[in-house]
């Protein structure tokens, strides 16, 4: 009876704190409606997906025209914590690149900047390497990142978080040095280092920092009440804790620096409920709650996708102003994702069925970005009625466990060498003759020993800030085993001839 009397009264305690949560919570603008069954398959995919890909925390957020239909919190939003609630902050990584595009735009709905417009119109001192790339750069060529800016050069500068107020201007103006490999406009080319400019654009021509900007012309018309663009100020709000993967487990890392510069391309901070308000803007032509934030031609303008994404050879979709328009069973899924080294996010809009998803995730490897990618695209796929294709690039986590493999290997490998260089010195007639000796025991396993030894190179570029950011495993292994396989290589081969030459 008292166990029961203790269950009952557990309950009805439970219920009343749940009530009182609900009724204290600042309401959204856009009150979700009931939940439908057709949610229930996504749910249970994003669930099995992250048992699979051992995933901490995730949230999510599905709009259809005006309201946001579903909203729901999986895993934990930190260790021994609970599930992330529809209000709780998580880094948005890349999605950060379409806020910066809305901005630009809605200065150019102002009659403010000109699309077409130089890049030294509005930043006069603005240089690369090459006088006449400087001058044919253009707004619309960083915004669909046409501008021949690199890829690599935006990755390195992730790695910068010296955390001063002119950390963005300084960046940019470092890019006086630079060569551009490519004509200005030629071709499609990925780069963080396109937005960042976007972002000292904006805040040249507005008057306002990046920050107060965003905050004030797109959190506050959207109530976004829960989007930052302050790690600190996000924490003090709940931010989930980020993870970073070692060899496939997810370790919490709760301080890492912010590249302050990298602010206007990837770096911003929101929650599922407020990633909502803002996909129902772009699904409504720029309205929310009788707040117009960009004209519907503007909408229309950021949504298209103007240059050709290839990779390899395969078209990946076309890239305009912070979203990626693909074709997919015959619905327009125009999406984009985003990493920060902890935390992972992806955001798509049907715009023919004013349907749209945002998931968000507190964990990150360079190694599983497209395995994010694809898990997103499926989703999002579901969403639009369609059959989602079978996942393909799951083995993410199987790759990076696989790396503590090199270590053990290696160990294996110098035990087995000491101890047939031991059985030779006390039996000569066990030496092979001299062809083994170079073919099978001393330039067949040099190939192995240079392969691992080639690892240490990538971290001897200016990629180095990254990979320890981004893939603090590879980085480890690299350090370690890399830097072990080059010594190994040559003492290995010493060792061997040296006690051939023995008696």
């Amino acid at each position: 009876m008292r166990i029961k009397k203790l269950i009952f009264s557990s309950v009805v305690i439970g219920a009343m704190l749940a009530l009182i949560r609900r009724v204290i919570a600042r309401p959204s603008s856009v009150s979700p409606v009931p939940d439908g069954p057709s949610y229930a398959a996504i749910d249970a995919f994003i669930e099995e997906q992250m048992r699979r890909l051992n995933v901490p925390g995730a949230s999510l957020a599905i709009v259809e025209g005006d309201q946001i239909v579903h909203l729901r919190g999986f895993g934990r939003d930190r260790p021994g914590g609970e599930a992330p609630t529809p209000q709780t902050p998580f880094f948005i990584g890349s999605l950060t690149k379409s806020f910066t595009a809305l901005a630009v735009m809605q200065l150019v709905d102002a009659d403010q900047v000109e699309l077409d417009a130089p890049v030294q119109r509005y930043l006069p001192w603005f240089r690369v390497a090459n006088p006449q790339a400087s001058a044919q750069m253009t707004v619309r060529h960083l915004l669909n990142q046409t501008s021949g800016l690199p890829a690599l050069l935006g990755m390195a500068n992730l790695s910068n978080s010296d955390g001063l107020w002119n950390s963005t201007e300084r960046q940019v103006r470092a890019l006086s040095r630079l060569k551009i490999t490519r004509p200005v406009g030629s071709k499609f080319e990925y780069s963080n280092t396109n937005y960042n400019v976007l972002g000292l654009i904006l805040e040249t021509v507005s008057g306002e920092t990046y920050s107060d900007y965003v905050q004030q012309h797109i959190f506050d018309p959207l109530d976004m009440c829960h989007s930052y663009a302050s790690k600190a100020v996000a924490q003090e709000n709940g931010l989930a804790m980020g993870h970073r993967y070692w060899f496939g487990h997810p370790i919490p890392a709760p301080n890492l620096s912010i590249p302050r510069s990298s602010l206007p391309s990837g770096q911003l901070i929101s929650s599922a409920e407020d990633m909502g308000h803002y996909l129902i803007a772009h699904l409504d032509g720029g309205r929310y709650c009788g707040s117009q934030i960009l004209s519907e031609a503007g909408i229309d303008e950021l949504l298209r996708g103007e240059a050709e994404w290839r990779e390899m050879g395969l078209a990946i979709g076309h890239y305009g102003m912070g979203w990626v328009s693909q074709v997919f069973g015959g619905s327009r899924i125009v999406s984009h994702s985003g990493i920060v080294p902890d935390f992972n996010a992806f955001m798509a809009l049907i715009p023919e069925q004013k349907k749209g998803i945002v998931l968000l995730f507190n964990a990150n490897h360079a190694m599983m970005k497209l395995t994010y990618d694809e898990l997103g695209l499926n989703v999002a796929r579901r969403l639009a009625g369609g059959h989602p294709s079978p996942l393909r690039l799951g083995g993410a986590p199987w790759a990076m466990r696989a790396m503590l493999l090199i270590p053990i290997l290696q160990i294996a490998g110098l035990a087995a060498t000491l101890r047939k260089l031991r059985r030779w010195r006390s039996d000569p007639a066990l030496r092979p003759s001299l062809g083994r000796i170079w073919g099978q025991h001393i330039l067949l396993p040099l190939v192995p020993n240079l392969l691992v030894a080639l690892t240490v190179v990538p971290m001897l570029s200016k990629m180095r800030g990254f990979l320890r950011l981004f893939m603090p495993d590879y980085a480890w292994i690299a350090w370690i085993s890399g830097g072990f396989a080059w010594i190994w290589a040559s003492l290995r081969t010493g060792l061997i001839l040296r006690t051939l030459r023995k008696p």
